[in-house]
């Protein structure tokens, strides 16, 4: 069982960590996920189902994904159980696995890398490759850092 509740209106569509993930992309890009005027239950449900990939994972020495939204989880073909149980690096074929690794560095020193591109695997094992990915630091309310998010709408499935 998940650790995380998949996000819905019974819990506002996890807003607090959509504020989490908000408030740290701005800290690292000046940007936002999203129109930050609509309440914040609103940005969380239109996230969660927005026509990108957003995901988060945490700062374990392993980590585990916390958050995925709709467009994720049918890019890698699992639901919410399976995904926040994945460790983060197996998003990545094996052989990918040591570039992510030093890619997920670089993120970490600098806070935020943009236009990030990489090749993942689905469950079934169809590949797809991953372009101009926004990939940034996540923060917690005392600004330490407590993991890290990507974002991506561009994608091109490979044979």
């Amino acid at each position: 069982m998940s650790l995380f509740p998949e996000p819905s209106a019974a819990n506002d569509f996890l807003a607090s960590h959509v504020a989490r993930l908000q408030a740290s992309l701005r800290h690292w890009t000046g940007r936002e996920l999203v129109d930050g005027t609509l309440p914040l239950p609103e940005q969380a449900r239109w996230l969660f189902e927005a026509p990108f990939a957003l995901l988060s994972h945490d700062a374990a020495p392993d980590p585990v994904f916390t958050y995925v939204n709709r467009t994720a989880m049918a890019l890698w073909e699992m639901d919410w159980e399976e995904f926040t149980r994945l460790p983060s690096r197996c998003s990545a074929e094996p052989m990918e696995q040591a570039a992510r690794a030093r890619f997920l560095a670089e993120v970490t020193a600098r806070g935020f890398v943009d236009h990030y591109e990489g090749v993942r695997i689905s469950k079934s094992g169809q590949r797809f490759q991953v372009r101009n990915a926004l990939v940034w630091n996540l923060l917690d309310e005392a600004g330490q850092p407590c993991g890290q998010a990507a974002m991506f709408g561009d994608w091109q499935f490979l044979t």
